[in-house]
């Protein structure tokens, strides 16, 4: 089986993305919560070798794979993807400095209303969330909602 290019990965997000409110929630909730993702990473303990070297971290390590999934699709889409994930790396680590110990219970408490603001706009949409088909969609919402940014600004992806 041939694998999927990103604008099948796209069109096929979009079957269940139809809905006006379902699409506006998912415009605001697919980003905070892939931020959410990125303050949990954050947040694991790391071995302590890792503190030779500044901002190792599973967050960070995480943006490596986050890229490596992205390449193969779209360059310009992993620019975009790039650029948007360090900007959460450096949220989290900005709310880290500014409210220390608060990092995690933050995120959680996010990251609960924030699915339950997706499943309320499946619902007003008749429609499973697609990463019940396949978990890779969990990585092409962010990508989805980058492409719809990137196209607003003409940039091809």
């Amino acid at each position: 089986m041939a694998e999927k290019n990103i604008q099948a990965w796209l069109a096929e997000y979009s079957e269940s993305h139809r809905n006006k409110t379902n699409k506006a929630i998912h415009w605001v909730c697919v980003p905070l919560i892939f931020l959410t993702i990125v303050a949990f990473l954050w947040a694991l303990p790391t071995p302590a070798f890792f503190n030779e070297v500044p901002y190792l971290n599973f967050a960070t390590l995480g943006a490596v794979f986050i890229v490596l999934f992205y390449i193969r699709l779209s360059f310009s889409l992993t620019v975009g993807m790039t650029l948007f994930t360090l900007l959460c790396l450096w949220l989290v680590a900005s709310f880290e400095n500014m409210f220390p110990g608060k990092l995690v219970i933050t995120a959680a408490i996010a990251f609960v209303i924030l699915w339950i603001g997706q499943f309320i706009g499946h619902h007003v949409e008749g429609k499973k969330p697609s990463f019940f088909k396949d978990i890779q969609f969990l990585m092409i919402g962010p990508a989805w909602v980058m492409a719809f940014i990137m196209r607003k600004i003409g940039v091809k992806y």
